[in-house]
Parts: structure tokens; C-alpha cells; sequence
């Protein structure tokens, strides 16, 4: 089973053409799924969008009634997914917006069934390609993830900023365990919660890897809902809270991992 978490805010104009195209890719591939759309009280009708739906795909709703931010938007959707999943399932994460296009799903799907942990479509892969983006935020982009990469390296790894991936649904339930309610713990400050849970599984031990995909900010019709000022200031509390971890709760955390990994090789 592959769960899709959705996580909508004012995106009305875009998710009759990301359902269908999400329909057709899964249809195709004769995958078994379920998305899981949290609303995050939206003020136009994208709650109604999805439910005109629900009819003709596998549709888990939450509503949040007032605005809460991505943070605790994601991390709702990941509890749900990891309340519903088993062993062997994926999880995969897209923004709403239309601009992550769900042709890459397969090429996601084939790499967790290859061992890995966690899939990221990246815009740094040979083969890859940006629409869109101004040369503002791209050029900000790409100094942001070559911060991080520094700070917190990761094999393989050079996109930290793409929500658009994919999940082993065992990782995200160990992690649920081990971090509980600070899996994504900086709240309010913007995009953040993408970077940390980066973190969290690369304490893990997690096995990454990266796809190619292209990135389609041309067909985003909702206005972009990042504060690049917040979203700033929160990487820079991540770097000072977890390129080391520190304290009571860290080191908990670090011993439940030990004991998690422990368990894992003697299986």
C-alpha cells in the first residue's frame, strides 16, 4: 500500500489537476493507495475539491478548521500514514500546488523496493530540470541546501529543501516512537519541518537516495506561502540544536535509536 500525504492550504485552483494525474499514474501501475489530504484550514474550497473525489479514489480526509502551518499539517498527515500502514508499506509526501508531478512515483517506489529508506526527487540529479523558479530563489535555493549539506551530510544527498519523497512506512513509525510530538519540533517557523525530518532519519541510520524530477513551479497557480526570512531563521536554530545534539531529551533519543538499530541487525 502507498499512502500519499497531501498537506493543502488555499490550493482550490490545483488539486482536480493533481488528482487526476495521481489517479492515472497509480491506475497504470496497478499500486494499491490511499491518500491522506489535510486540509489546513483553507479559506477558498479546496476542502470541497477533494472531497468531489472521493468517489472515484481511496480518500482519507483531516480538516483542520483553523490555519495551523505546515508544521503541524505534515506531521499530522505522517501520524495518520503511520497509524494506517504495515510493514512494507511507503509513504510519500507531495505538495499540493501541482508542481510535483506524480510520474515519479514508480522510479520512488522501485528504490524503496531496491533497500532504501528514503527516496528524494532532486533538482541536483543528472537529468533534472527546473521550470519557474526566478533566478532569486534559485540562486538562494541552491546556497541553502550547500549550507545544509555542510552542516548535516548525507551520502548521497545534496536536495534538503524538496518535500516531494518517498518513505519506508517502518522508518517513519520508529521514528513517531523515538522523537514522539518533536519528530518536527521547531514550530512556526516555515518550511523547516522539510529539513528536520531529514535530520531525524539521518540520526536513524536511514539509507537515502536521490531521483531526478523536474520541478514545475510554472504550473503553481496559488501564491507561494514561504517566508524566506522565517524559514531562514529556523535552519539556523536547526544547525545550532542538532549538529550536535545535546541535552537530557537527546541523549534518549540516541539510546532508543542505539536499541532500534541494534534490533534491526540482529534480525
Amino acid at each position: 500500500m502507498i499512502y500519499i500525504i497531501l498537506p493543502a492550504y488555499n490550493e482550490e485552483i490545483s488539486i482536480d489537476s493533481l488528482f487526476r494525474k495521481i489517479q492515472a499514474v497509480m491506475s497504470e501501475n496497478n499500486y494499491e493507495y490511499k491518500i491522506i489530504f489535510v486540509n489546513d484550514g483553507s479559506r477558498d474550497n479546496s476542502l470541497g475539491q477533494a472531497l468531489n473525489h472521493s468517489r472515484g479514489m481511496p480518500l482519507d480526509v483531516i480538516n483542520h478548521s483553523i490555519n495551523r502551518g505546515l508544521w503541524e499539517t505534515v506531521r499530522d498527515g505522517f501520524e495518520r500514514a503511520a497509524e494506517l500502514s504495515s510493514p512494507g508499506d511507503i509513504i510519500i509526501r507531495m505538495d499540493c500546488d501541482d508542481t510535483h508531478d506524480p510520474r515519479y512515483i514508480p522510479s520512488m517506489v522501485k528504490k524503496i523496493n531496491e533497500g532504501y529508506d528514503v527516496v528524494i526527487t532532486s533538482r541536483f540529479q543528472r537529468g533534472s530540470r527546473t521550470h519557474g523558479l526566478d533566478a532569486y530563489r534559485t540562486v538562494i535555493s541552491r546556497i541553502a541546501n550547500l549550507v545544509m549539506k555542510f552542516f548535516f551530510p548525507i551520502r548521497g544527498v545534496w536536495e534538503y529543501s524538496c518535500g516531494y519523497r518517498a518513505y519506508r512506512a517502518e522508518l517513519v513509525k520508529d521514528a513517531l516512537a523515538i522523537f514522539g510530538n518533536a519528530f518536527i519540533d521547531l514550530k512556526g517557523l516555515g518550511f523547516t519541518c522539510t529539513l528536520e525530518k531529514l535530520i531525524k532519519f539521518k540520526m536513524m541510520g536511514a539509507k537515502f537516495v536521490e531521483v531526478p524530477f523536474e520541478l514545475r513551479y510554472d504550473l503553481k497557480k496559488s501564491k507561494s506561502k514561504m517566508v524566506s526570512s522565517i524559514t531562514t531563521l529556523g535552519y539556523i536554530i536547526l544547525i545550532i540544536k542538532y549538529i550536535h545534539p545535546w541535552g537530557k531529551t537527546a541523549r534518549g533519543w540516541l539510546k532508543q535509536i542505539a536499541v532500534r538499530n541494534q534490533s534491526l541487525r540482529n534480525n
